[in-house]
Protein backbone atom coordinates (compact mmCIF):
# COMPACT_ATOMS: atom_id res chain seq x y z
CA UNK A 1 0.00 0.00 0.00
CA UNK A 2 1.40 3.45 -1.28
CA UNK A 3 0.86 6.82 -1.68
CA UNK A 4 1.56 7.59 -5.76
CA UNK A 5 4.70 10.08 -5.58
CA UNK A 6 4.75 13.21 -7.16
CA UNK A 7 8.45 13.50 -7.08
CA UNK A 8 11.14 13.39 -9.77
CA UNK A 9 13.81 13.54 -7.70
CA UNK A 10 15.13 10.39 -6.34
CA UNK A 11 15.59 11.04 -2.65
CA UNK A 12 12.15 12.93 -2.13
CA UNK A 13 10.74 10.39 -4.41
CA UNK A 14 12.24 7.27 -1.81
CA UNK A 15 11.48 9.30 1.54
CA UNK A 16 8.09 10.29 0.99
CA UNK A 17 6.98 6.32 -0.27
CA UNK A 18 8.85 5.22 3.05
CA UNK A 19 7.45 8.28 5.30
CA UNK A 20 3.52 7.23 4.09
CA UNK A 21 4.59 3.35 4.85
CA UNK A 22 5.47 3.68 7.97
CA UNK A 23 1.97 5.53 8.43
CA UNK A 24 0.16 2.42 7.02
CA UNK A 25 2.22 0.30 9.14
CA UNK A 26 2.11 1.71 12.50
CA UNK A 27 -1.02 3.41 12.49
CA UNK A 28 0.80 6.91 14.08
CA UNK A 29 1.67 10.29 12.68
CA UNK A 30 5.19 10.76 15.26
CA UNK A 31 7.91 11.22 13.35
CA UNK A 32 9.42 9.98 16.65
CA UNK A 33 7.62 6.63 16.34
CA UNK A 34 7.81 6.84 12.58
CA UNK A 35 11.45 7.10 12.49
CA UNK A 36 13.69 3.63 13.74
CA UNK A 37 16.55 5.57 14.30
CA UNK A 38 17.80 9.24 14.63
CA UNK A 39 18.44 9.34 10.55
CA UNK A 40 15.23 8.14 9.87
CA UNK A 41 13.22 10.30 12.12
CA UNK A 42 15.47 13.37 10.51
CA UNK A 43 14.92 12.34 7.05
CA UNK A 44 11.07 12.20 7.66
CA UNK A 45 11.70 15.92 9.38
CA UNK A 46 13.26 17.17 6.36
CA UNK A 47 10.98 15.26 3.74
CA UNK A 48 8.29 17.15 5.25
CA UNK A 49 9.28 19.97 5.92
CA UNK A 50 10.53 20.26 2.07
CA UNK A 51 9.45 23.48 -0.19
CA UNK A 52 8.97 21.19 -2.36
CA UNK A 53 6.83 18.94 -0.69
CA UNK A 54 3.53 20.68 -1.22
CA UNK A 55 -0.47 20.43 -0.16
CA UNK A 56 -1.22 21.20 -3.54
CA UNK A 57 1.41 18.50 -5.04
CA UNK A 58 -0.04 15.64 -2.62
CA UNK A 59 -3.65 16.39 -3.23
CA UNK A 60 -3.15 16.70 -7.39
CA UNK A 61 -1.18 12.87 -6.78
CA UNK A 62 -4.55 12.04 -4.80
CA UNK A 63 -6.58 13.21 -7.66
CA UNK A 64 -4.44 11.37 -10.77
CA UNK A 65 -4.78 8.09 -8.97
CA UNK A 66 -8.00 8.57 -8.66
CA UNK A 67 -9.43 9.68 -12.10
CA UNK A 68 -8.86 6.58 -14.18
CA UNK A 69 -10.95 4.63 -11.44
CA UNK A 70 -13.89 6.72 -11.62
CA UNK A 71 -14.31 5.83 -15.32
CA UNK A 72 -17.76 5.02 -16.69
CA UNK A 73 -19.34 4.87 -12.85
CA UNK A 74 -21.58 6.65 -11.43
CA UNK A 75 -20.44 7.63 -7.82
CA UNK A 76 -21.21 9.68 -4.86
CA UNK A 77 -19.21 12.69 -3.73
CA UNK A 78 -19.05 13.71 0.02
CA UNK A 79 -18.24 16.47 1.39
CA UNK A 80 -17.65 17.33 5.32
CA UNK A 81 -15.11 19.84 7.72
CA UNK A 82 -13.17 18.76 10.45
CA UNK A 83 -10.80 20.54 12.72
CA UNK A 84 -7.77 19.46 13.92
CA UNK A 85 -6.66 20.71 16.81
CA UNK A 86 -3.25 21.89 17.95
CA UNK A 87 -3.92 23.96 21.50
CA UNK A 88 -1.56 21.98 23.34
CA UNK A 89 1.27 22.64 21.19
CA UNK A 90 -0.03 26.47 20.46
CA UNK A 91 3.71 27.79 22.04
CA UNK A 92 5.43 25.67 19.67
CA UNK A 93 4.10 25.80 16.23
CA UNK A 94 4.12 28.44 13.88
CA UNK A 95 1.37 29.76 11.62
CA UNK A 96 -1.56 28.11 13.33
CA UNK A 97 -5.10 29.92 13.28
CA UNK A 98 -7.91 29.74 15.70
CA UNK A 99 -10.53 26.57 14.81
CA UNK A 100 -14.43 26.01 15.93
CA UNK A 101 -13.97 27.71 19.11
CA UNK A 102 -12.09 30.67 17.56
CA UNK A 103 -9.45 30.64 20.73
CA UNK A 104 -7.66 26.71 20.04
CA UNK A 105 -4.98 26.91 17.67
CA UNK A 106 -5.37 24.62 14.70
CA UNK A 107 -7.06 24.05 11.17
CA UNK A 108 -10.13 22.56 9.20
CA UNK A 109 -9.39 20.25 6.63
CA UNK A 110 -12.41 19.40 3.94
CA UNK A 111 -12.34 16.84 2.08
CA UNK A 112 -14.23 15.27 -0.81
CA UNK A 113 -14.69 11.57 -0.78
CA UNK A 114 -15.63 9.32 -3.87
CA UNK A 115 -17.52 6.52 -3.56
CA UNK A 116 -19.06 3.79 -5.84
CA UNK A 117 -22.80 4.18 -6.08
CA UNK A 118 -23.84 0.94 -6.62
CA UNK A 119 -21.94 -0.98 -4.82
CA UNK A 120 -20.19 1.96 -1.90
CA UNK A 121 -17.15 1.22 -2.86
CA UNK A 122 -14.52 3.66 -1.54
CA UNK A 123 -12.52 4.65 -4.42
CA UNK A 124 -10.92 7.97 -3.03
CA UNK A 125 -10.32 11.62 -2.27
CA UNK A 126 -11.52 13.88 -5.47
CA UNK A 127 -10.10 17.34 -4.02
CA UNK A 128 -8.68 18.35 -0.22
CA UNK A 129 -9.26 22.04 0.78
CA UNK A 130 -7.83 23.52 3.77
CA UNK A 131 -8.68 26.34 5.84
CA UNK A 132 -6.25 28.14 8.33
CA UNK A 133 -8.39 31.05 10.06
CA UNK A 134 -5.83 33.78 10.46
CA UNK A 135 -8.40 36.52 10.85
CA UNK A 136 -11.53 36.98 12.56
CA UNK A 137 -15.19 37.19 11.00
CA UNK A 138 -15.54 40.60 8.92
CA UNK A 139 -18.20 42.81 10.62
CA UNK A 140 -20.19 42.88 7.59
CA UNK A 141 -19.96 38.80 6.93
CA UNK A 142 -23.33 38.27 6.13
CA UNK A 143 -23.43 41.18 3.06
CA UNK A 144 -20.51 39.53 1.51
CA UNK A 145 -19.83 37.83 -2.03
CA UNK A 146 -20.05 33.97 -1.24
CA UNK A 147 -16.55 33.82 -2.53
CA UNK A 148 -15.36 35.79 0.73
CA UNK A 149 -16.80 33.74 3.09
CA UNK A 150 -15.99 30.30 4.55
CA UNK A 151 -18.69 28.43 3.16
CA UNK A 152 -17.26 29.03 -0.22
CA UNK A 153 -15.36 25.97 0.61
CA UNK A 154 -18.58 23.74 -0.35
CA UNK A 155 -18.28 25.30 -3.42
CA UNK A 156 -14.50 25.29 -4.69
CA UNK A 157 -13.87 21.92 -3.26
CA UNK A 158 -17.11 20.43 -5.85
CA UNK A 159 -16.17 22.53 -8.42
CA UNK A 160 -12.51 21.07 -8.00
CA UNK A 161 -13.46 17.48 -7.60
CA UNK A 162 -16.20 17.84 -11.00
CA UNK A 163 -12.46 18.27 -12.87
CA UNK A 164 -11.47 15.06 -11.30
CA UNK A 165 -14.51 13.23 -11.55
CA UNK A 166 -14.54 14.37 -14.95
CA UNK A 167 -14.38 10.72 -16.90
CA UNK A 168 -17.32 9.34 -14.54
CA UNK A 169 -20.83 8.61 -16.11
CA UNK A 170 -22.63 10.52 -13.34
CA UNK A 171 -21.35 12.21 -9.67
CA UNK A 172 -24.13 13.04 -6.79
CA UNK A 173 -22.74 15.24 -4.38
CA UNK A 174 -23.71 14.71 -0.49
CA UNK A 175 -23.88 17.34 2.12
CA UNK A 176 -25.05 18.03 5.42
CA UNK A 177 -26.98 20.99 6.85
CA UNK A 178 -23.67 23.33 6.26
CA UNK A 179 -24.37 22.23 2.11
CA UNK A 180 -27.68 23.50 2.16
CA UNK A 181 -26.23 27.49 0.27
CA UNK A 182 -28.22 28.49 -2.66
CA UNK A 183 -25.34 29.50 -4.62
CA UNK A 184 -24.20 25.72 -4.43
CA UNK A 185 -27.88 24.48 -5.60
CA UNK A 186 -27.44 26.46 -8.24
CA UNK A 187 -23.77 26.42 -9.49
CA UNK A 188 -23.48 22.69 -9.17
CA UNK A 189 -26.10 20.90 -10.90
CA UNK A 190 -25.35 20.01 -14.69
CA UNK A 191 -26.17 17.49 -17.33
CA UNK A 192 -24.53 14.41 -15.19
CA UNK A 193 -24.18 16.04 -12.04
CA UNK A 194 -26.90 15.77 -9.40
CA UNK A 195 -26.65 17.43 -5.45
CA UNK A 196 -28.36 15.70 -2.33
CA UNK A 197 -29.01 17.99 0.57
CA UNK A 198 -29.55 17.82 3.96
CA UNK A 199 -32.26 21.22 4.42
CA UNK A 200 -31.36 23.32 6.78
CA UNK A 201 -32.89 26.20 5.68
CA UNK A 202 -36.55 26.47 5.46
CA UNK A 203 -36.69 28.19 2.07
CA UNK A 204 -39.66 30.01 0.58
CA UNK A 205 -41.42 28.09 -2.45
CA UNK A 206 -42.72 29.97 -5.77
CA UNK A 207 -46.20 29.26 -4.95
CA UNK A 208 -46.01 30.93 -1.53
CA UNK A 209 -45.68 28.46 0.88
CA UNK A 210 -42.01 26.96 2.92
CA UNK A 211 -40.70 23.72 2.65
CA UNK A 212 -41.90 22.60 6.23
CA UNK A 213 -45.73 23.43 5.90
CA UNK A 214 -45.42 21.91 2.33
CA UNK A 215 -44.05 18.72 3.66
CA UNK A 216 -46.60 18.20 6.09
CA UNK A 217 -49.47 17.85 3.70
CA UNK A 218 -47.87 15.50 2.26
CA UNK A 219 -49.11 11.61 1.88
CA UNK A 220 -46.86 9.00 3.41
CA UNK A 221 -45.37 7.49 0.40
CA UNK A 222 -44.08 4.19 2.58
CA UNK A 223 -42.07 2.96 5.31
CA UNK A 224 -38.13 1.47 5.48
CA UNK A 225 -36.43 -0.19 8.06
CA UNK A 226 -32.69 0.53 8.80
CA UNK A 227 -30.51 -0.71 10.98
CA UNK A 228 -28.77 2.28 13.27
CA UNK A 229 -25.49 1.94 14.38
CA UNK A 230 -24.16 2.46 18.39
CA UNK A 231 -22.25 5.74 18.70
CA UNK A 232 -21.41 6.01 22.14
CA UNK A 233 -19.86 9.88 21.62
CA UNK A 234 -23.34 10.83 20.23
CA UNK A 235 -25.19 8.37 23.24
CA UNK A 236 -26.75 6.34 20.58
CA UNK A 237 -27.96 3.35 20.63
CA UNK A 238 -28.30 0.18 18.48
CA UNK A 239 -31.25 -0.26 16.94
CA UNK A 240 -34.02 -0.88 14.54
CA UNK A 241 -35.66 2.25 12.82
CA UNK A 242 -38.78 2.61 10.70
CA UNK A 243 -38.70 5.50 8.92
CA UNK A 244 -42.02 7.03 7.00
CA UNK A 245 -40.93 8.41 3.48
CA UNK A 246 -42.53 11.42 2.27
CA UNK A 247 -41.95 12.93 -1.33
CA UNK A 248 -42.35 15.87 -3.41
CA UNK A 249 -41.46 18.20 -6.42
CA UNK A 250 -40.81 21.56 -5.24
CA UNK A 251 -39.61 24.90 -6.80
CA UNK A 252 -37.69 26.92 -4.33
CA UNK A 253 -37.30 31.02 -4.67
CA UNK A 254 -33.75 32.56 -4.74
CA UNK A 255 -33.65 33.64 -1.16
CA UNK A 256 -32.82 37.59 -0.50
CA UNK A 257 -29.87 37.04 1.48
CA UNK A 258 -28.28 35.43 -1.61
CA UNK A 259 -25.47 38.24 -2.50
CA UNK A 260 -25.34 36.51 -6.31
CA UNK A 261 -27.79 38.18 -8.41
CA UNK A 262 -26.74 36.72 -11.50
CA UNK A 263 -28.12 33.29 -10.03
CA UNK A 264 -31.66 32.12 -10.96
CA UNK A 265 -34.57 32.98 -9.44
CA UNK A 266 -36.55 29.72 -8.79
CA UNK A 267 -34.79 26.25 -8.96
CA UNK A 268 -36.83 23.24 -9.42
CA UNK A 269 -35.81 20.46 -7.25
CA UNK A 270 -37.09 16.86 -5.10
CA UNK A 271 -37.47 16.97 -1.75
CA UNK A 272 -37.08 13.51 0.65
CA UNK A 273 -38.24 13.07 3.85
CA UNK A 274 -37.26 10.50 6.26
CA UNK A 275 -39.03 10.47 9.80
CA UNK A 276 -38.59 7.95 12.71
CA UNK A 277 -41.90 6.78 13.98
CA UNK A 278 -40.81 4.12 16.35
CA UNK A 279 -37.93 5.89 18.07
CA UNK A 280 -37.38 5.16 21.75
CA UNK A 281 -38.09 8.02 24.27
CA UNK A 282 -34.48 7.79 25.78
CA UNK A 283 -33.00 8.70 21.74
CA UNK A 284 -32.72 11.07 19.46
CA UNK A 285 -35.01 10.43 16.07
CA UNK A 286 -33.72 10.24 12.76
CA UNK A 287 -35.56 13.32 10.70
CA UNK A 288 -33.67 13.94 7.35
CA UNK A 289 -35.23 16.36 4.65
CA UNK A 290 -33.52 16.33 2.01
CA UNK A 291 -32.93 18.74 -1.63
CA UNK A 292 -32.00 16.52 -4.66
CA UNK A 293 -32.02 16.97 -8.53
CA UNK A 294 -32.13 13.67 -8.97
CA UNK A 295 -36.07 12.58 -9.93
CA UNK A 296 -38.35 10.97 -7.42
CA UNK A 297 -41.29 9.67 -8.21
CA UNK A 298 -42.25 6.53 -6.32
CA UNK A 299 -41.63 5.03 -3.06
CA UNK A 300 -38.25 2.64 -4.36
CA UNK A 301 -36.68 6.14 -5.89
CA UNK A 302 -37.59 7.85 -2.38
CA UNK A 303 -35.59 5.15 -0.77
CA UNK A 304 -32.51 5.21 -3.03
CA UNK A 305 -32.09 9.05 -2.24
CA UNK A 306 -32.40 8.25 1.22
CA UNK A 307 -29.88 5.10 0.90
CA UNK A 308 -27.45 6.97 -0.89
CA UNK A 309 -27.15 9.94 1.54
CA UNK A 310 -26.81 7.23 4.53
CA UNK A 311 -23.24 6.46 2.94
CA UNK A 312 -22.48 10.00 4.22
CA UNK A 313 -21.34 8.11 7.63
CA UNK A 314 -17.86 7.19 5.85
CA UNK A 315 -16.39 10.86 5.84
CA UNK A 316 -17.03 10.84 9.69
CA UNK A 317 -15.62 6.93 9.57
CA UNK A 318 -12.30 8.75 8.17
CA UNK A 319 -12.32 11.60 10.47
CA UNK A 320 -12.25 9.18 13.52
CA UNK A 321 -9.47 7.01 11.61
CA UNK A 322 -7.47 10.40 11.01
CA UNK A 323 -7.82 11.16 15.06
CA UNK A 324 -7.67 9.59 18.58
CA UNK A 325 -9.76 6.15 16.82
CA UNK A 326 -6.78 5.14 14.62
CA UNK A 327 -3.79 7.61 13.50
CA UNK A 328 -3.79 10.48 16.13
CA UNK A 329 -2.93 13.29 13.80
CA UNK A 330 -3.49 15.52 16.03
CA UNK A 331 -0.93 14.38 18.61
CA UNK A 332 2.05 15.37 15.95
CA UNK A 333 4.62 17.81 17.48
CA UNK A 334 5.64 19.54 14.56
CA UNK A 335 6.09 22.77 15.12
CA UNK A 336 5.12 24.05 11.01
CA UNK A 337 1.68 24.52 10.30
CA UNK A 338 2.92 24.02 7.01
CA UNK A 339 4.16 21.03 7.76
CA UNK A 340 1.24 19.54 9.63
CA UNK A 341 -1.34 20.45 6.93
CA UNK A 342 1.25 18.25 4.73
CA UNK A 343 0.50 15.76 7.25
CA UNK A 344 -2.97 16.10 7.40
CA UNK A 345 -2.98 15.44 3.69
CA UNK A 346 -1.33 12.31 3.95
CA UNK A 347 -3.23 11.06 7.14
CA UNK A 348 -6.55 11.54 4.71
CA UNK A 349 -4.84 9.57 2.30
CA UNK A 350 -3.88 6.63 4.43
CA UNK A 351 -7.44 6.95 6.36
CA UNK A 352 -8.79 6.17 2.97
CA UNK A 353 -7.02 3.33 2.39
CA UNK A 354 -8.04 1.48 5.73
CA UNK A 355 -11.78 2.84 5.38
CA UNK A 356 -11.33 0.79 1.88
CA UNK A 357 -10.34 -2.44 3.79
CA UNK A 358 -13.16 -2.15 6.16
CA UNK A 359 -15.93 -1.57 3.91
CA UNK A 360 -14.42 -4.69 1.52
CA UNK A 361 -14.75 -6.62 4.40
CA UNK A 362 -18.26 -8.69 3.50
CA UNK A 363 -17.06 -8.85 -0.27
CA UNK A 364 -20.13 -6.31 -1.31
CA UNK A 365 -18.05 -3.56 -3.15
CA UNK A 366 -16.39 -5.56 -5.88
CA UNK A 367 -13.42 -3.42 -5.73
CA UNK A 368 -9.84 -4.54 -7.19
CA UNK A 369 -7.27 -6.06 -4.98
CA UNK A 370 -5.18 -3.93 -7.46
CA UNK A 371 -6.33 -0.85 -6.23
CA UNK A 372 -4.93 -0.94 -2.52
CA UNK A 373 -1.89 -3.69 -2.85
CA UNK A 374 0.82 -4.17 -5.60
CA UNK A 375 1.23 -7.70 -7.04
CA UNK A 376 4.53 -8.11 -4.89
CA UNK A 377 2.43 -7.43 -1.77
CA UNK A 378 -0.30 -9.68 -3.21
CA UNK A 379 2.02 -12.70 -3.23
CA UNK A 380 2.93 -12.16 0.42
CA UNK A 381 -0.67 -12.03 1.39
CA UNK A 382 -0.82 -14.93 -0.26
CA UNK A 383 1.67 -16.32 1.21
CA UNK A 384 -0.50 -15.97 5.05
CA UNK A 385 -3.39 -17.24 3.18
CA UNK A 386 -1.92 -20.84 3.38
CA UNK A 387 -1.57 -20.51 7.00
CA UNK A 388 -4.41 -18.62 7.92
CA UNK A 389 -7.20 -20.63 6.36
CA UNK A 390 -9.06 -23.79 8.59
CA UNK A 391 -9.71 -26.73 7.19
CA UNK A 392 -13.58 -26.14 7.10
CA UNK A 393 -15.41 -24.09 4.48
CA UNK A 394 -16.35 -21.50 7.25
CA UNK A 395 -12.45 -21.08 8.13
CA UNK A 396 -11.32 -20.51 4.01
CA UNK A 397 -11.56 -17.25 2.28
CA UNK A 398 -14.38 -17.64 0.08
CA UNK A 399 -13.28 -14.09 -2.21
CA UNK A 400 -11.32 -14.42 -5.60
CA UNK A 401 -8.00 -13.14 -5.29
CA UNK A 402 -8.42 -10.66 -7.62
CA UNK A 403 -11.21 -8.85 -5.09
CA UNK A 404 -10.43 -6.28 -2.39
CA UNK A 405 -12.19 -8.38 -0.22
CA UNK A 406 -9.53 -11.65 -0.22
CA UNK A 407 -7.29 -9.37 0.83
CA UNK A 408 -9.08 -7.89 3.54
CA UNK A 409 -10.25 -11.04 4.93
CA UNK A 410 -6.20 -11.37 5.42
CA UNK A 411 -5.73 -8.60 6.79
CA UNK A 412 -8.52 -8.89 9.27
CA UNK A 413 -7.29 -12.65 10.30
CA UNK A 414 -4.13 -11.02 11.04
CA UNK A 415 -5.68 -8.36 13.33
CA UNK A 416 -7.47 -11.23 15.01
CA UNK A 417 -10.79 -11.91 13.68
CA UNK A 418 -11.62 -15.43 14.35
CA UNK A 419 -13.08 -15.65 10.50
CA UNK A 420 -17.02 -15.89 11.36
CA UNK A 421 -19.45 -13.86 10.19
CA UNK A 422 -21.16 -13.56 13.18
CA UNK A 423 -18.36 -10.78 14.23
CA UNK A 424 -17.51 -7.86 11.85
CA UNK A 425 -13.98 -6.46 11.69
CA UNK A 426 -13.61 -3.09 12.26
CA UNK A 427 -10.73 0.02 11.98
CA UNK A 428 -9.06 -1.32 14.84
CA UNK A 429 -8.63 -5.03 13.69
CA UNK A 430 -7.50 -3.98 10.42
CA UNK A 431 -4.95 -1.59 12.01
CA UNK A 432 -3.52 -4.45 13.58
CA UNK A 433 -3.44 -6.79 10.67
CA UNK A 434 -1.66 -3.96 8.45
CA UNK A 435 1.11 -3.67 11.43
CA UNK A 436 1.91 -7.25 11.00
CA UNK A 437 1.32 -7.64 7.35
CA UNK A 438 3.80 -4.81 6.89
CA UNK A 439 6.45 -6.18 9.25
CA UNK A 440 6.40 -9.41 7.79
CA UNK A 441 6.89 -7.70 4.26
CA UNK A 442 9.53 -5.00 5.02
CA UNK A 443 10.97 -8.21 6.49
CA UNK A 444 10.97 -10.72 3.27
CA UNK A 445 12.18 -7.44 1.38
CA UNK A 446 15.32 -6.95 3.58
CA UNK A 447 16.41 -10.51 3.37
CA UNK A 448 16.07 -10.25 -0.46
CA UNK A 449 18.39 -7.13 -0.56
CA UNK A 450 20.57 -8.91 1.55
CA UNK A 451 20.85 -12.10 -0.47
CA UNK A 452 20.97 -10.33 -3.50
CA UNK A 453 24.23 -7.64 -2.37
Amino acid sequence: MELISPFVEKRLKNNGALFFKRIMERKVVSLRKLGDTRSERVRFERWIGNEKVTTANLIKTEQARLRPIVKNRHVLAIQDTTELNYQKYANRVKGLGTVGNGKDKGFFIHPMLVLDAETTACLGSAAIHIENRLEGASDNYKKLPIEEKESYRWISTAEASKKTLLEANCVTFIGDRENDIYEFIDRIPDEKTHILTRVWHDRCLENGGKIFSHLGKQNEAGQMLVQVTQDKRNKREKREAILSIKHSEVVIKRPKPCTDKAAAKTIKLTIVEAKEINCPTNQKAIHWILLTTHKVTHFEEAKQIILWYRTRWNVEQIFRTMKKQGLDVESSQIESAESLMKLAVIALCAAIQILQLVLARDGTTNQKTVDVFSEEEQNVLGMFLIKLEGKTEKQKNPYPKENLSWASWIIARLGGWNGYKNERPGPGTMAWGLRRFQGVFDGLKLLKDVCAG
